[in-house]
């Protein structure tokens, strides 16, 4: 894995789509994008094909190149590759950061989200996500709350690194 996201934070929309990238993710996109040299704009995907994810997930060209591997290791034919195709390629747009740090999100993403005014970036490792701020307060940040309030009161989280199973 290449370079990692870490952070979150709210940006606001414009009307024709903009939204400022994190600065933080700037850097992690320009490196994680081998096509990338200063004065040329980085580029990315954003994968939105699972029609249960609330989000929209942005792979660095890195990340993407990993995931497409992946998927042309499997067997031509497959179900498992044609439902991947269908949500990594089919269903994703590429796309590239402008020289104002901008990102343009077409409508068709923005009504998946009902993004109206601001984007919550949250960091997932070597990808990040795109939220509907209400959405993510109301329905995901209480899935980690709700589990970790279910741990005994000494547990570590990081203790989840030598079991990941037993999440």
């Amino acid at each position: 894995m290449g370079r990692v996201f870490r952070g979150q934070s709210t940006h606001k929309v414009d009307g024709k789509g903009r939204v400022s990238i994190p600065a933080l993710f700037r850097r992690v996109i320009e490196a994680s994008d081998p096509n990338w040299t200063d004065g040329l704009n980085p580029e990315l995907v954003i994968v939105y094909g699972d029609p249960r994810r609330k989000c929209l997930e942005c792979y660095t060209m890195d990340a993407m190149q990993e995931v497409d591997a992946k998927i042309a290791a499997l067997p031509r034919g497959s179900n498992a590759r044609k439902i991947l195709q269908s949500v990594m390629h089919g269903h994703s747009h590429p796309t590239s950061i402008d020289e104002t740090g901008r990102l343009v999100l077409p409508a068709k993403l923005r009504e998946k989200l009902q993004l109206r005014g601001e984007a919550l970036f949250i960091a997932a490792g070597d990808t990040f996500q795109i939220w509907n701020p209400e959405t993510y307060a109301a329905e995901e940040a209480p899935k980690t709350e709700d589990w970790l309030q279910q741990q005994p009161e000494d547990f570590d989280p990081l203790s989840l690194l030598d079991n990941p199973e037993g999440v």
